[in-house]
């Protein structure tokens, strides 16, 4: 029996960012979504995620989701078979970006949630073509589903993270890298500098999208995961 997978979705998606793979691979593993969003610090979510999650088990995420993975494979590094991080970084913060999350949330706060999250979104767009309007909308709706004060948990969680390039290089676990090759958010390159810090990871640049590889080319992204985990 394959190992279970644990999915961790971005920052303010919920199950339907990984929607085509939870259908797909549910029919041959058992899939648990993770939440990502009940705490400020990444640390303590990683933690949530380990006491919820399997003895052991294959654990994939996007964006926020992956970052949370990372310090789960840090934290627990035994009971993670096999680890997926898309469209993510392993550093910190700098100190700009951070500082420029505080308009943000401070919107947020005074209830502009569609404003405060529009900087994101537009970054975060699909690659030009005929369901980038279809999947930013769903982005949109994902994120008004969860709501201001998941965004400003979320943004607190993004100012804070920690570095994780000491976590990648002792790695030993078996690690897909994937990103899209036009995504501006967390470019090629950082996806190509984390493969490179770990000893057992391969890279796969998914042409034709950007940010949200797994709804942009669904059908793509289920078939290397389906070939990654061995199912």
């Amino acid at each position: 029996m394959p190992d279970p997978l644990v999915l961790l979705p971005g920052m303010m998606a919920d199950a339907r960012v990984f929607w085509p793979q939870i259908i797909a691979l549910s029919m041959e593993t058992s899939v648990q979504i993770a939440p990502v969003f009940h705490q400020e610090t990444v640390d303590a979510v990683a933690r949530t995620v380990l006491e919820q999650a399997p003895a052991r088990f294959a654990l994939a995420g996007h964006g926020l989701g992956a970052i949370v993975a990372m310090e789960v494979l840090r934290q627990d590094p035994a009971r993670i078979t096999k680890l997926v991080l898309i469209s993510t970084t392993c550093q910190q913060e700098l100190p700009n970006l951070a500082a420029s999350r505080e308009p943000l949330i401070a919107k947020a706060r005074a209830g502009r949630l569609a404003q405060a999250i529009e900087p994101e979104l537009t970054c975060a767009a699909a690659a030009p073509g005929p369901d980038q309007q279809e999947l930013v909308a769903l982005a949109k709706q994902m994120a008004f589903t969860l709501g201001t004060e998941v965004f400003i948990r979320q943004s607190r969680m993004m100012q804070r993270r920690p570095d994780q390039q000491s976590t990648l290089r002792r790695a030993k676990t078996p690690t897909l890298v994937i990103c899209g090759e036009h995504d501006i958010v967390y470019p090629v390159r950082r996806h190509e500098f984390m493969a490179h810090l770990m000893p057992n990871a391969q890279l796969e640049v998914v042409g034709e999208t950007a940010h949200y590889p797994m709804l942009e080319r669904p059908d793509h992204v289920t078939g290397v995961l389906r070939d990654w985990l061995g199912l």
